[in-house]
């Protein structure tokens, strides 16, 4: 299993290093995707992180996951990358996992890509889930499409996206490794 994390200056550490620590517990790949040309990637709060790779330097065809952390203007900065955008289209189109957290699910609501999806975000973002199944629950899974609340759904949301790669048994285990 791999899973790439897009990481945009100005995106919310805890709702990408969290699913990063626990992905990788549950044996899944991951690497971190600067959108920029930079691996340097200055979070919300000013935690400087270091991509493993850039953008421009993969090409994406093997992952099993597109992950986007929230956090402003880190949501702003992802959905302002086209090359990000199409990539996105694509992998929903062949009904490949998606998952974004916190305000990160607009991405997807203005693509269109939540209609008749049920989906969540942070509080205060729900106009621009475009034409989306608005609940209020941490982690909803729709079909292909994860999304979750915030910063305080972190593990439940890194942990669902464990279930659906990896069944709820390794979830369950992982769970339980970090006493949650």
């Amino acid at each position: 299993m791999k899973a790439y994390v897009f990481l945009a200056n100005g995106f919310e550490e805890v709702e990408a290093i969290t699913p990063i620590d626990l992905l990788r517990r549950a044996g899944i790949q991951v690497i971190t995707v600067s959108i920029s040309n930079d691996k340097e990637v200055v979070g919300a709060h000013n935690i400087p992180i270091v991509a493993d790779t850039v953008f421009t330097a993969q090409d994406f065809n093997d992952a099993d996951l597109l992950l986007l952390p929230g956090g402003m203007p880190g949501t702003n900065n992802l959905n302002a990358h086209d090359g990000l955008k199409k990539l996105i289209c694509k992998y929903s189109s062949e009904s490949k996992l998606i998952a974004a957290i916190c305000a990160a699910p607009i991405v997807l609501g203005q693509l269109s890509l939540l209609e008749g999806e049920n989906a969540v975000c942070y509080p205060g973002f729900e106009n621009q889930l475009k034409g989306a199944n608005l609940l209020y629950e941490k982690v909803v899974k729709s079909h292909h499409i994860i999304t979750s609340r915030g910063v305080g759904c972190a593990i439940e949301f890194a942990l669902k996206i464990i279930e659906t790669l990896c069944g709820k048994e390794k979830a369950e285990e992982i769970a339980h490794s970090i006493i949650h």
